[in-house]
């Protein structure tokens, strides 16, 4: 009886505590967004060159974003598939070229505002529902999807206006891969010649 009161007792606490770890996860889910959020406006308005920017644009990408994690995503069921060499030159790669995409627009986010919304739990991760505004453009519904699986919070997915970034990307190679025999490295030759071309 003592066993089985012990136990009883220790699994009321856990589901007890459930709902509160949630609501503190997702208050650390909504206050990293917003803290991305200001930082990122910080340095596309703030003083600097285009090269500053870009430079600190890429320690927030690196800092706040599962790069390892949203490249395997990506990939999909052609990770299994690939070598050790191949998969760290993709994800060498993939790093690249999501940073010459987001740091070769550094000119768009001028000006851009934003409000955070809630964050909800979805499976182990939170989901931060923002929405984002940019001069002489309707707002955009932008949900961040943040895993606080390593201890510290990272993005795992950002979802705009209904439509999962990562997934698109997983589409885009998947469609690429389909046309050229599944042949993983067809598709790191493709995005290297992507990294290595000049920004547009």
């Amino acid at each position: 009886m003592v066993t089985r009161r012990v136990l009883l007792t220790a699994l009321a606490a856990t589901l007890a505590s459930a709902p509160r770890a949630h609501a503190e996860g997702a208050e650390a889910a909504g206050a990293f967004i917003d803290k991305l959020l200001r930082d990122l406006i910080a340095v596309v308005d703030g003083p600097g060159s285009i090269a500053d920017k870009r430079a600190a644009l890429v320690k927030i990408v690196d800092a706040t974003v599962d790069l390892a994690g949203v490249a395997q995503v990506c990939l999909g069921r052609f990770w299994r598939t690939a070598t050790e060499a191949q998969r760290r030159d993709y994800t060498d790669l993939f790093h690249r070229v999501l940073v010459k995409n987001v740091t070769g627009k550094v000119g768009d986010y001028h000006g851009v505002t934003f409000t955070v919304g809630r964050s909800t739990p979805r499976d182990d991760q939170f989901v931060v529902a923002t929405v984002v505004s940019r001069p002489s453009n309707a707002p955009n519904k932008v949900d961040w999807l943040v895993s606080m699986a390593g201890g510290s919070p990272k993005i795992v997915d950002v979802i705009a206006e209904g439509v999962s970034l990562r997934l698109t990307q997983r589409e885009d190679y998947t469609g690429f891969l389909a046309r050229n025999n599944n042949n993983v490295q067809a598709l790191i030759d493709a995005m290297r010649q992507q990294a290595d071309s000049p920004p547009g």
